[in-house]
């Protein structure tokens, strides 16, 4: 909803502003020039990234537009399944969590939990760090910068598609110029042949290419990229918030403890309170 509100705001600012100084409307409309800058933008993309990041772009740009996964009621379930891990493992130990670990799609506690389970590696790294502390092989600092490592290299890329989309936004008003140039070399050509009027048409034309540059890096696609940035950070808060989980209950502390743990790791604007939380976990 805000993605639609703060496109509508940037369109009827620039073409209500321009309207109202009595610019003529169609004067804009120069599909060629677009035509340019939007090739060559797409050219550049292809050409400096590998497929992996053509993809993860696809599928990070309708959660732009829809908004992330990782909001209150998945951080809920996802506080609710650690407990229901943690209490199991306190009443009949560690080892008891192995079943569910091997096959969480089997797993009647994670089962309870569809969001959770349908984010694939979040779940695997519940149960990758929940298999090792069933091994009891590693010391609690051992585990937690191992974690420290997966969570740096998923932040990394989660945020690589809002850096590959980014990097377009700063190419584009160069490819703007790129386009106002050959429009102004067109009308050069035609210098001795045409009047005052079809040459200033040709000028007004090629300047729309910078401002069609400009406009779409600084009101379209760079804060597009912010927002794949925020849904980045957004996910990876989830699993900072299994990681100070696992290690409090490694640590001793009671499922309660540690569930509090996780939840203090979160962003306030998503962090479900405490009573809130607690009913959440008593009605599953």
């Amino acid at each position: 909803m805000l993605f639609f509100v703060g496109i509508i705001i940037v369109i009827a600012s620039v073409l209500g502003g321009y309207l109202l100084s009595h610019g003529q409307l169609m004067a804009l409309f120069q599909p060629f020039e677009l035509l340019i800058i939007g090739g060559a933008a797409l050219g550049a993309h292809v050409v400096s990234n590998p497929m992996h990041i053509h993809k993860a772009v696809g599928k990070a740009l309708p959660k732009v537009i829809t908004g992330g996964k990782f909001h209150k009621h998945l951080y809920m379930e996802l506080l609710s399944l650690l407990y229901g891990l943690f209490d199991k493992a306190r009443k009949s130990g560690i080892m008891s969590l192995e079943e569910d670990v091997d096959d969480p799609a089997a797993s009647p506690i994670f089962s309870k939990y569809p969001s959770v389970l349908k984010e694939e590696p979040l779940t695997e790294f519940i149960t990758d760090y929940l298999r090792i502390a069933t091994t009891g092989s590693m010391q609690p600092h051992e585990l937690e910068g191992l974690m420290d490592l997966e969570i740096d290299t998923r932040m990394k890329e989660l945020k690589e598609p809002a850096h590959a989309v980014q990097k377009i936004a700063d190419g584009l008003p160069g490819f703007g110029i790129v386009a106002a140039v050959m429009g102004i070399v067109i009308t050069m050509g035609m210098l001795s042949t045409a009047d005052n009027a079809a040459i200033g048409l040709h000028v007004a034309a090629a300047l729309v290419g910078t401002f069609l540059g400009i406009l779409l890096a600084y009101g379209f696609v760079g804060p597009m990229a912010t927002a794949m940035e925020h849904l980045a950070l957004e996910e990876v808060k989830a699993f900072e918030c299994v990681k100070v989980s696992i290690l409090a209950i490694i640590g001793g502390v009671s499922p309660q403890i540690a569930v509090e743990f996780g939840r203090k790791a979160l962003f306030y604007s998503h962090r479900p309170k405490f009573q809130e939380l607690n009913d959440y976990v008593k009605s599953h």
